[in-house]
Formats: structure tokens, sequence, C-alpha cells
């Protein structure tokens, strides 16, 4: 599966923005689809995940209440909402897709990965 992350800009801190995620191949009903971002000298981190059989979402706790992940099956997206951001949420933000099903938000067990787009905050 190829994953395309798109949506990412310059915003201000409180403002909103809409990521997505399109996957191209077969998301299977085992699949998990995850969101994660790497700051500047940072860890690439969990930020958001949704498995794609009964649509169960997980969240960091860094984003829990500001963010929330969208599955469309029909069309093969994941977006993620995110609301009242915050300079420290500038990072690049990634998408991928967990062939195993488990372990949500450990990025080891991710398979396939997009590009990544650039999410900035000003303050």
């Amino acid at each position: 599966v190829q994953l395309q992350a798109s949506g990412g800009g310059l915003v201000q801190a409180g403002d909103s923005l809409r990521l997505s995620c399109a996957a191209s191949g077969t998301i299977y009903a085992n699949d998990v689809v995850g969101w994660f971002r790497q700051a500047p000298g940072k860890e690439r981190e969990f930020v958001a995940a949704v498995t794609w059989r009964n649509y169960k979402r997980i969240y960091a706790d860094s984003v829990k209440g500001r963010f929330t992940i969208y599955r469309d099956a029909a069309k093969n997206t994941v977006d993620l909402q995110m609301g009242s951001l915050k300079p420290e949420d500038t990072a690049v933000y990634y998408c991928a897709v967990n062939r195993y099903g488990d372990d949500t938000s450990n990025l080891k067990r991710y398979n396939y990965w997009g590009q990544g787009t650039l999410v900035t905050v000003s303050s």
C-alpha cells in the first residue's frame, strides 16, 4: 500500500487544520492506520490511530480533546482534524499502516509510511 499525506501548512496558534492520508492499495480489516509526527531534533511520536475494522480511535495524551481522526473506508482515506493548535504541534506529520493490528502507538509496528506533510504553528 502507498500512502500520500497532504494538508499541511503554516497556521497561527489556536487555528485548525485538517490533514488527509490517501491510501492506494488495500487496507485490510485487521489494519490500523495511524498518524505520527516528528519535530526538528526530536524522535517521531505517535499522534492518533484508527482501527479499520471497528473504527476504534486512539489518541496521544498531548492531542486528546484537540485532534480527531476520521476514517473513510469507501475512499481509503484517513483524516486528522487538528484544533486549538499550539506551537509545540509544529512537526512533519506522517501517516502509516500497521498490518499487525496491534500496539497501535508503537511506530515499530507500522509497515508502510507516507512521505510526510509539514505543519508549522506560529505563536
